[in-house]
């Protein structure tokens, strides 16, 4: 099993930004060249990599070389982690509306 040493901070700073969840979205459908990834923004081919390098730095995304190509793939360990942390608060608040519901039913 690969072990990868995760920092929350940078997973969610990383997803802070429209761009960046956008570009993990994208990549989670289908593996991309940084080219495709760029030509579905209006910004330059330097910000859209930029993107990729925080994402990345995340460890969100994985890039590797297919030629004179760099392909990039979302790196389901990592999402599937971020999502299982908020799955953590979302039991809470759903504990929290049931115990608001029977209290309202009561009154």
């Amino acid at each position: 099993m690969v072990e990868y040493t995760l920092n929350l901070d940078d997973v969610f700073r990383s997803l802070a930004d429209p761009t960046r969840r956008d570009i993990l979205r994208r990549v989670c459908e289908a593996e991309q060249t940084i080219t495709e990834l760029a030509e579905k923004y209006d910004i330059s081919f330097a910000a859209v990599a930029k993107h990729l390098n925080v994402l990345e730095k995340a460890q969100l995304v994985i890039k590797r070389k297919e030629g004179v190509q760099q392909k990039v793939l979302a790196n389901p360990v990592v999402v599937d982690m971020a999502a299982k942390h908020l799955q953590e608060y979302e039991a809470i608040w759903q504990q929290r509306y049931d115990n608001l519901e029977r209290m309202l039913e009561e009154e």
